[in-house]
């Protein structure tokens, strides 16, 4: 069964850093185009960044431009999200995500990921 899991979310002041990673199992990685995502209290679902199959291609956000880096290790199987000079308004619950359908990164949106990881919670504040 194709699971995807997050970790690394904490509470971290303004300014600090987290890291954190999506893990899969029950399939490899290596043919899929992985999104982070994040929402917020009372906020739709965002996305932050995508990385292609490879890794060689990444997009961002303009709010996390410079700030968050994604990238992958297929060989373990994961991905990551590298967040610094983290701010309070990145507080919220992180999501990555897949698609079983669509492989390029035009496709990493909300409206096209249709495996999810149940997410991390990031809390910014001081």
């Amino acid at each position: 069964q194709l699971q995807l899991v997050e970790s690394g979310g904490g509470l971290v002041q303004p300014g600090g850093s987290l890291n954190l990673s999506c893990a899969a199992s029950g399939f490899t990685l290596d043919y899929y185009v992985i999104g982070w995502f994040r929402q917020a209290p009372g906020k739709e679902r965002e996305g932050v960044s995508c990385i292609s199959s490879s890794g060689g291609i990444t997009n961002y956000a303009d709010s996390v431009k410079g700030r968050f880096t994604t990238s992958r290790d297929n060989g373990k199987n994961t991905v990551y999200l590298q967040m610094n000079s983290l701010k309070p308004e990145d507080s919220a619950v992180y999501y990555c995500a897949t698609s079983t359908f669509y492989s390029s990164v035009p496709y990493c949106s909300v409206t096209y990921m249709n495996r999810w990881g149940k997410g991390t919670l990031v809390t910014v504040s001081s």
